[in-house]
């Protein structure tokens, strides 16, 4: 948010003035936390095997501000029933004591605010301090010129009395066994890293820059002896009993670090100084169950390399150099501007390439074949290869297969500064289950539904989110946000659409609970979508969001205060899934299929389209794209390149999955790279040669991509000449703006004077033929362009008679 929000929203403590800051340093940690309870009882509290009792709700549904005296000195809940004597010191100074209780569940990690027994404590012109060093030999407590030993209280807790009415910058001097001092920080002397507009936001679910406070992030406070930096550490786990902060740096060992509740929000918070980028971390938290599970933060921005899987602190410094194409990004509207996108599997692409070599090889690349944008298969962190990415486990993650998150911000950067956009693949609709993910993340079901009818994809073996729970559509929300803000994506691709719609999607009877109405509509997914949609749209001017949706759900691109969800854009299955049919089959049998190809355009302007060929079809046993076309080899080449030239022309814009736009010959593998061998041989040049032309003669007619949502600027010049497998169309432009004629012809024999009608008289160019001899065609074609004049023709003004080659696509371009 920017300033003039941070001032209405109310200052967190990360965001402080440098006076603040200074008070951070000086100030002991108040009781941020619960409010104070009642007197120690006299029985030992319940150990991690003996579950607190809990109340059934989260607390989050019926969040209220928390109830906390911030920045106050901690003197109130396990101190409340604490009486002060003497602890070894000559000067008879005295400390407050900890009911054994207490110290018996933070030693176990289960006490809700570890804070308010550790750290700095002011008494009766006294300083009480607790530490809580397990493995310490002596603990020293150093500041000004003074030195205090502490002395062992209880099981790695230590305690002294520092003789001053403030509490001042001090430091620890540890030993261990046979080791060197060392001076460290305490991270129990440090106010919490999230402000209570932050908590309420939180809980009320509508946080929409979460990433900023949950996670980790390093920060810097401004103190008496200098600058401290660290790392807050903040997660989401409002059933846990405890949560330890396990790291590299102590060891995988948390018992050191504890973390303290933030009120009623459910969110734990912890700030380690000393701890910055490179940090391996994870959260040890005990659930409701009193198990104990190590878990990766679901808010990090960065991850180790699978089959590794802690998170790891990440502290950006990139600069963007993409002003220009960000603002004429928020001018513009997607769908009246050209939009030709390459698909990509980052790993697959060219093997072992960096996002930094991809900013170069990709980037030029793109730009010389001259598509509009990529799409990027899932970046987020997932730990199987083979999921393509579509088993997320790090929302918030950049894979760091290629690099860390500003080595994938220069490679959108690059891109951006090429005049390409960046589509990224995002997955909502479900998570895998691995342990150390979000499942039963703090051990009940939290991110998923509770209910496995609901909650669990059984097609993919995977679970589903709780769309209807305020927090988990905030931490999707805000993941959506996220991309576009941080990463400056251009638009999501959201995937498996479908499977949110339907509460009995894949399931068969008995396997599903119908919704509020009976019917079997997911209510809660739709209100999510459009939740995401309009955020996103309200937040990014120009950003983008695609829904791969495989059924006839209506409104998917219509505005959400119309009552859809909008989306941006749709992908067009039925399109992708007619069209490739009728090409399965050989030339002689497809006019017994014509209206395959004819059926899109009944429904073409019911939605924003995207034509995709994408790497769905070229995966599972379903050959390459090229493989699905019949005949020897050059009659499948033609077939492909007659297909895309029909395609580019259709109304909706285009995506191609990479390799198809060479002829890759092989079925689709993550495990290797494309065949780029295949150059080698002229005809694959000649496809690739074609598919370049097609962008930049697409690029160069606006009536292919500024009409596409008018359906008038579109009209059938014959729609059923099915003995001839052949269709053409006319795509207009605005007034004043060049016309488009599409004549493709699938039959395996060329039509010579075939008379089409075409609206005006003149000159039409032939701008594309895709059976020119540069392409590895036969060389039919018309000289350059034809004349129309009378007669009419197909209800048109004027008409030519044209030779149509074989298994080929022509366009008539009439300039006016």
């Amino acid at each position: 948010m920017d300033s003039s929000e941070r001032d209405q929203a109310g200052q967190s403590a990360s965001e402080a003035t440098g006076e603040e800051r200074h008070q951070a340093i000086e100030m002991p940690a108040g009781p941020t936390s619960e409010p104070a309870p009642e007197a120690a009882p006299t029985t030992a509290e319940p150990t991690p095997t003996e579950p607190l009792e809990q109340p059934e709700s989260s607390g989050l549904e019926d969040f209220a501000a928390p109830q906390v005296q911030a920045f106050e000195p901690a003197q109130a809940s396990a101190y409340e029933a604490a009486h002060v004597e003497p602890i070894g010191r000559s000067s008879g100074s005295k400390a407050v004591t900890v009911d054994r209780g207490v110290l018996e569940r933070l030693i176990g990690g289960t006490y809700h605010d570890p804070h308010q027994v550790l750290g700095p404590h002011l008494g009766d012109e006294v300083v009480t301090l607790r530490v809580l060093r397990p493995f310490a030999s002596t603990v020293t407590a150093v500041y000004d010129d003074q030195r205090v030993e502490l002395e062992h209280e209880f099981e790695g807790v230590w305690v002294g009395v520092l003789d001053v009415d403030k509490v001042p910058d001090y430091r620890l001097e540890v030993t261990y066994t046979d080791g060197p001092a060392l001076e460290v920080d305490d991270p129990y002397r440090y106010l919490p890293s999230l402000g209570e507009m932050d908590l309420h936001l939180i809980g009320e679910g509508r946080h929409e820059q979460l990433w900023t406070v949950l996670g980790a992030h390093v920060r810097r406070y401004d103190g008496p002896t200098g600058t401290v930096t660290g790392t807050s550490f903040a997660v989401w786990a409002p059933n846990a009993q405890g949560i330890r902060l396990t790291a590299d740096f102590n060891f995988w060992d948390g018992r050191a670090h504890p973390m303290r509740t933030m009120g009623s929000s459910g969110v734990w918070e912890l700030f380690v100084p000393g701890v910055g980028p490179g940090t391996r971390y994870k959260f040890d938290i005990c659930g409701r169950d009193g198990v104990w599970r190590q878990k990766a933060d679901p808010m990090a921005n960065l991850a180790e390399t699978p089959p590794a899987n802690a998170s790891v602190v990440h502290d950006s410094s990139y600069e963007w150099k993409d002003a220009a194409w960000l603002d004429h990004r928020a001018s513009s509207h997607a769908y009246a501007e050209p939009m030709s996108v390459y698909e990509v599997h980052l790993g697959s692409w060219r093997k072992g390439k960096s996002y930094r070599e991809l900013a170069d090889e990709l980037v030029a690349y793109v730009t010389e074949m001259g598509f509009t944008h990529v799409e990027l298969m899932p970046v987020m962190e997932h730990p199987f290869g083979g999921s393509w990415g579509y088993q997320v486990t790090s929302y918030f993650a950049p894979t760091s297969r290629f690099g860390d998150p500003d080595d994938f911000r220069l490679l959108v950067d690059s891109l951006h500064q090429a005049n390409i956009g960046v589509i990224v693949d995002w997955v909502p609709a479900h998570f895998p289950k691995d342990a150390w993910a979000l499942a039963r993340f703090d051990g009940t079901p939290l991110y998923e539904h509770p209910d496995p009818r609901r909650g669990e994809q059984p097609d993919w073996g995977t679970l589903v989110f709780d769309f209807g729970r305020p927090q988990v559509r905030n931490f999707l929300v805000a993941n959506a946000v996220y991309w576009a803000e941080e990463f400056h994506i251009d638009g999501l691709r959201v995937d498996a659409v479908a499977s949110m719609l339907y509460l009995d999607y894949s399931r068969e009877d008995g396997q599903w609970v119908p919704n509020q109405y009976g019917g079997r509509e997911n209510l809660e997914a739709v209100s999510f979508l459009q939740e995401m949609n309009a955020t996103l749209y309200k937040r990014v001017p120009g950003v983008i969001t695609v829904a791969e949706e495989s059924t006839s759900w209506p409104g998917v691109t219509r505005a959400t205060h119309l009552g859809g969800l909008g989306f941006g854009f749709k992908w067009n299955m039925g399109w992708m899934n007619d069209s490739l049919r009728y090409l399965e089959h050989e030339p002689v049998h497809r006019q017994y299929h014509h209206h395959e190809m004819t059926f899109s355009m009944m429904y073409a302007y019911s939605e924003n389209f995207v034509l995709p060929l994408s790497h769905d079809e070229v995966v599972h046993g379903k050959g390459s794209l090229l493989r699905k076309m019949p005949g020897d080899r050059w009659q499948q080449l033609a077939n492909l390149r007659a297909y895309l030239a029909m395609m580019w022309a259709h109304p909706g814009k285009q995506l191609l999955f990479m390799g198809c736009e060479f002829g890759q010959e092989s079925e689709w593998s993550e495990k290797g790279e494309l065949d780029w061998w295949l150059l080698d041989h002229s005809d694959h040049r000649g496809l690739q040669q074609l598919v370049k032309d097609l962008n930049g003669s697409y690029k160069d007619t606006k009536a292919l991509w500024g009409t596409d949502h008018s359906p008038e600027r579109f009209s059938w010049i014959d729609a059923n000449d099915a003995s001839n497998n052949v269709f053409s169309f006319v795509r207009y432009g605005e007034p004043g703006e060049p016309t488009l004629a599409c004549v493709a012809n699938f039959s395996a024999i060329p039509h010579h004077g075939y008379r089409v009608g075409l609206p005006y008289s003149g000159h039409w160019q032939e701008v594309v033929n895709t059976d020119a001899d540069r392409y590895g065609g036969s060389g039919v074609g018309n000289f350059g362009g034809v004349e129309a004049d009378s007669p009419g023709w197909h209800g048109m003004a004027g008409s030519a008679e044209i030779s149509v080659p074989p298994l080929g696509t022509v366009w008539f371009r009439h300039d006016g």
